[in-house]
């Protein structure tokens, strides 16, 4: 670690508390405002949408003016978008409040390329180490968020008008945090590099794994805590409980990060998103068992460190997908993946979890997470294959 990674952790932390805050609100205030039940998580869908219809302008303004202008343009974006949501909520707008999560989705596509730039930061062969506590800033967010959404939510007549103003300061913070990193110059490519197009990038049996892993464990985690809060709610337990199971929930997901990094460098990245995929499978099981605290503390605890497990895992795979030419090109279509994926899981949630309940929610996650294990298996045998002939 040095100070441009410490930095960037902490700007990961903040953006965790932008998005664990909005998580643990936008479905509930949506709830509130929505003119049928099932559009209560279109915010939350809002706001991931915007990231995959983000991601193409994101690449392009990365290599336009660097990791460093395109972040701090992504900070603007957030702090404005947070400004919009609090007006939305202070006037019962509820399509407003829909379009204010989607200008944010900007902030969510920039952000997203944190753990990229973490790798930039370090040696190469501390590049695992650095995505890892890169990641593990997200603990700010495990704490922050939560407590943030609890302790502002009636500072305003109309509810949690305050977090998404506190949610504004937040972004501030990370503008200045980010103004002392420093990040490596734009690219300039000459005449003589001969980067891939994305379509040969893509038809690697590597990037389809990353890609498919990446994508569809972060869906299944969004499914399941997108649901949480209206699920919990609906079991009648009180707002501070459903903010103490996100925030264990959230500390699941970036506490690892701290031995992450070494796990992979020791075992390699498709063993370690193998434990992630049996974690994610013993998430469903507890949640499957029951309606109570304990449940959902435990499910979504381990949903957590699946999560970390899997994404940390798919990042560091996909390293060894492209060149640092073909960078913003194939990063973009990563997160692109991911942000689609999002969106979709970000809807579904809503709609199944008020019409057909946590349960079968819950029956539904096992498709995507038996899709990523055979991906895994998959490539594992053809790593396999050639070293036995």
């Amino acid at each position: 670690m040095n100070r441009n990674l410490w930095l960037l952790a902490i700007c990961q932390g903040l953006f965790l508390t932008n998005n664990v805050t909005f998580i643990a609100i936008n479905g509930l205030v949506g709830l509130a405002l929505a003119p049928l039940g099932w559009m209560a998580t279109l915010p939350v869908m809002g706001y991931v949408v915007g990231g995959a219809m983000s991601t193409g302008i994101v690449a392009k303004t990365q290599q336009r003016f660097g990791r460093k202008g395109s972040f701090q343009a992504g900070l603007a974006v957030a702090l404005m978008s947070a400004l919009l949501c609090a007006y939305a909520a202070f006037t019962r707008n509820f399509w407003l409040l829909c379009l204010a999560t989607l200008v944010a989705g900007y902030y969510n596509a920039n952000a997203g390329l944190y753990r990229f730039a973490a790798a930039e930061l370090a040696r190469p062969e501390a590049r695992e180490k650095a995505v890892s506590w890169v990641m593990a800033g997200g603990l700010l967010g495990a704490i922050a968020g939560p407590n943030l959404a609890a302790r502002t939510r009636e500072l305003s007549d109309a509810p949690f008008v305050g977090a998404y103003i506190a949610l504004a300061g937040v972004a501030l913070l990370a503008m200045l945090l980010l103004a002392f990193i420093e990040f490596a110059p734009p690219m300039v490519r000459s005449a003589s590099t001969s980067a891939r197009s994305l379509g040969e990038i893509m038809k690697q049996p590597v990037f389809i794994v990353s890609a498919a892993a990446g994508a569809l464990g972060y869906g299944v985690m969004n499914l399941l805590m997108a649901a949480t809060p209206i699920a919990m709610q609906q079991c009648s337990l009180p707002f501070p409980d459903t903010a103490l199971v996100l925030q264990w929930h959230v500390i699941g997901m970036f506490a690892p990060g701290f031995f992450t990094g070494n796990l992979i460098k020791r075992f390699g990245p498709l063993p370690i998103m193998g434990v992630g995929v049996a974690l994610n499978l013993a998430c469903i099981m507890v949640a499957l068992s029951g309606v109570q605290l304990h449940q959902f503390l435990v499910a979504l605890f381990l949903l957590g460190v699946g999560w970390n497990f899997l994404f940390t895992g798919s990042t560091t795979l996909s390293l060894s997908a492209y060149g640092p030419e073909e960078r913003d090109l194939a990063q973009g279509a990563l997160n692109f993946f991911v942000f689609a994926t999002l969106a979709v899981s970000s809807f579904a949630s809503g709609v199944l979890v008020t019409t057909r309940g946590w349960q079968l929610l819950n029956y539904g996650s096992l498709v995507p997470v038996a899709l990523v294990g055979i991906a895994l298996a998959w490539l594992k045998l053809r790593t396999v294959r050639p070293a036995t002939a």
